[in-house]
């Protein structure tokens, strides 16, 4: 094995672990609620709690790297995921549990974006959607088969072992990556951290995804607000520093790279909108066409199909066309396959509609992000990590809370228990939203002005 193929390994393996954090304990939760006396609202906190950790401690990553070197905070992440997977399947209550899960969090903020920065410095750019491509479909793989293995081991093992089981993994990868990571060269000159910018960024990270949260749940319109007001103040102080700072914590100014910045656009757009498409279309599907839970979850697998289609596509195709048509087949089909939804027909032509969101979602989600690190200088790949993946996150918290939002508004104004429209409405607002990066893609040169 090259090594760039084992760099490329211990990325992947440790972006499975991060993966599987997410979605191994969706099935282990009813046995879980029954062994802590869990509510359902604390139910919820035990994935999103995971998701706030995970993106505060992003911004970390690059610094630690500059400071430490990136092996030694791949290795010192991975330990953190197992104690954290080792507390929580200890845990007696519910609250130290979602202490754990915070834990694990942390840990995996670090263990991603630095795995990505090591692993597409390694391969040059005309190289990289082959990376892609293989990531991309550890993305696909991951979520489908995660939760069925967190069901298997709750049914016949223990609720416990979906947090345990991570830890001796995470431990192998970490020993792997003492073998297999290249030995760090650090500059004579440790960078010092930038503590405004760190705790402006944690503020602003910590706030937005969980004043979203709140939006969803009844009673904390309030709440919301104030943590939501308390972001947008922090961000805005945030983008000012950063712009003025010699070395702030995230160099904004790497989003003046028309690669990166639109890719990151795109990524709110398209894959981030999906997810609120996702949440409409399942209470739409089931509360109003009638389907049951099982064939409304049995859509994903033309979805996964049309989805592996669009990742080959996009690593045969990317070189060569370059990203600009490949952004507006993939914004046109999910722009289709969503209206689709919206149509009297929805029910008749659901399989389309699904393979379609499929295909042209996973062609901007890979295509972005080849293209977004594609002209980033080897020297500034951790900070564009980091932004990338903050953007990453952060997207599909916005999809799922403005999409659901504004269902729930709709729903209290509409006429009737049976009314679809407020469905519609919600499935053409996405549609729009899709089409926002247009113009920005339109600006992205062609094949031939790119040669």
């Amino acid at each position: 094995m090259s090594a760039r193929s084992r760099i490329a390994t211990l990325y992947l393996l440790g972006f499975a672990v991060d993966l599987a954090n997410m979605f191994i304990f969706n099935a282990a939760l009813p046995a879980l609620q029954r062994e802590l006396s869990a509510s359902v609202v604390q139910l919820a906190w035990v994935g999103t709690i995971y998701m706030l950790g995970l993106t505060v401690a992003i911004p970390l990553g690059s610094w630690l790297a500059r400071r430490i070197g990136e092996r030694r905070v791949f290795i010192a992440s991975l330990l953190i995921v197992a104690v954290g997977g080792i507390g929580g399947g200890s845990a007696t209550g519910i609250e130290t549990l979602l202490a754990w899960r915070l834990v694990q969090g942390l840990g995996g903020g670090l263990l991603v974006p630095v795995g990505q920065s090591m692993a597409y410095r390694a391969y040059l750019p005309e190289d990289r959607a082959h990376l892609t491509a293989v990531v991309m479909t550890v993305a696909l793989l991951v979520p489908a088969l995660s939760p069925a293995i967190g069901g298997l081991a709750a049914d016949h093992v223990s609720w416990r072992w979906v947090f345990i089981g991570v830890a001796p993994l995470a431990a192998a990868i970490a020993a792997l990556a003492l073998a297999w990571a290249p030995v760090d060269r650090l500059a004579e000159a440790k960078p010092a951290l930038d503590i405004p910018g760190f705790l402006l960024s944690a503020i602003t990270l910590f706030c937005l995804p969980l004043g979203l949260t709140l939006i969803s749940q009844t009673g904390n319109g309030v709440h919301a607000a104030i943590v939501l007001a308390l972001a947008v103040v922090a961000g805005a102080a945030y983008v000012r520093h950063a712009l003025r700072s010699r070395n702030p914590l995230l160099d904004l100014h790497l989003l003046s790279d028309p690669m990166l910045r639109t890719g990151s656009i795109i990524y709110l757009c398209v894959p981030g909108v999906f997810t609120g498409v996702n949440l409409v279309a399942s209470l739409y599907l089931q509360d109003r066409l009638g389907l049951t839970a099982t064939q409304t979850g049995m859509l994903m697998l033309p979805w996964a199909a049309a989805s592996f289609v669009a990742i080959m596509s996009t690593r045969r195709l990317f070189a060569s066309r370059g990203p600009r048509p490949l952004f507006l087949v993939g914004m046109t089909v999910t722009c289709a396959g969503v209206l689709l939804l919206a149509t009297p027909f929805a029910g008749k032509f659901i399989i389309a509609s699904f393979a379609a969101m499929g295909f042209g979602a996973s062609l901007c989600t890979s295509t972005a992000q080849t293209a977004a690190f594609t002209s980033v200088r080897t020297e500034r790949m951790a900070e564009a990590s980091a932004l990338w993946n903050i953007n990453r996150q952060l997207s599909f918290s916005l999809g799922a809370s403005v999409l659901g939002g504004l269902l729930g508004l709709f729903l209290a104004t509409s006429g009737g228990v049976a009314d679809v429209l407020p469905y519609r409405y919600c499935f053409v607002i996405a549609a729009v939203l899709i089409l926002l990066p247009l113009p920005f893609v339109l600006r992205l040169p062609r094949a031939s002005q790119r040669a």
